[in-house]
């Protein structure tokens, strides 16, 4: 890091982060839901705002995607307002957005913030601002080498996303998924980027002889295999919970190698994940559904609507009950 440059994002904090997103029409919906919804669903999880995002767009109108959706937006983008994170997502006809006015409040905006950056042809928009000149980026494949001869100071590559400093830039909608896994797991654990993973059932498909990740954990670096199969075996029994012994027995390990696997991979017992991932079925069937209590604790493996109510509480603050009457 650059002796004038501010702290990364990229670092375990638990304090909010204030995110803009500018969103040009032409984008593609899934590029500003894959920016968004992990946030979304990282502050659902946790039960707090962590992530304080806002959408705006450069006239305050809701800008149109490729597929003719709007994308609906608090207002217009303003330079002046504060953020910790501004993000660019664009798509086709960037060329006809880079006037000198934004790209001036693409700089203020960014001098300002802890960090910026580009989703797809958002890249070449925080480019044009001169946000990434010495740095490394990407973009989308299609406009790899366009990109590269339009930027001579930019080293580009062809990865799924970058991180340089303060700026971070990515090639699409699946690897804006994985920037923002990225994000939640580098500030919140890798347990609660396990959790924002397994609610969009999150699988990276990559080239054949790559190895197949795991559903629940998405393109999450350094699992070890032998946890993926014992968190597949947890997900699989769910109503009926294994004992660790069994979940290691079927991983091919020991209890005490299983064990040190989690607490290096995730920062917890085998147990405890087993009980939060119970426990995170659960709350979801108390806040989604009608479903009664009793049949929600027999669903998620416990003994009794006593037993669930008093773990639900010791995890969440409040009885199922009082969460369901919110």
């Amino acid at each position: 890091m650059m002796k004038s440059e501010k702290p990364s994002i990229f670092r375990a904090e638990r304090s909010p982060l204030k995110v803009t997103l500018l969103v040009f029409s032409g984008s593609s919906i899934m590029c500003v839901a894959s920016a968004v919804d992990p946030l979304r669903a990282a502050n659902r999880i946790a039960g707090e705002t962590l992530f304080d995002f806002r959408l705006v767009s450069v006239t305050g109108e809701a800008p149109v995607t490729t597929c003719g959706l709007p994308v609906a937006v608090s207002g217009r983008f303003d330079a002046a307002d504060t953020t910790d994170v501004l993000v660019v997502v664009a798509g086709f006809g960037t060329q006809n957005y880079a006037t000198s006015s934004l790209l001036a409040g693409l700089r203020r905006a960014a001098r300002a913030a802890r960090a910026c950056g580009g989703v797809e042809a958002g890249t070449w928009l925080v480019a044009r601002a001169g946000l990434l000149e010495g740095r490394s980026a990407t973009t989308h494949w299609e406009d790899m080498e366009d990109f590269s001869s339009a930027f001579p100071d930019v080293d580009v590559r062809p990865d799924r996303y970058v991180i340089d400093g303060p700026v971070f830039t990515s090639g699409g909608a699946s690897p804006t998924f994985d920037l923002m896994l990225h994000l939640i797991r580098t500030r919140l654990g890798m347990a609660v980027a396990l959790d924002v993973a397994s609610v969009f059932i999150y699988d990276q498909a990559r080239a054949a002889t790559d190895a197949q990740p795991l559903v629940s954990l998405g393109r999450l670096d350094g699992y070890d295999p032998r946890l993926a199969q014992a968190i597949r075996l947890m997900e699989a029994h769910v109503d009926q919970p294994l004992t660790i012994a069994a979940v290691a027995m079927r991983a091919g390990v020991t209890a005490r190698t299983l064990e040190s696997i989690f607490r290096k991979s995730i920062g917890e017992t085998p147990g405890a994940y087993y009980l939060r991932l119970r426990l995170g079925a659960a709350r979801r069937l108390v806040v989604d559904t009608r479903v009664a209590m009793a049949d929600i604790a027999g669903r998620t493996g416990f003994s009794s609507a006593a037993a669930f109510s008093r773990a639900f509480s010791r995890a969440f603050g409040e009885a199922p009950v009082r969460l369901r009457r919110r």
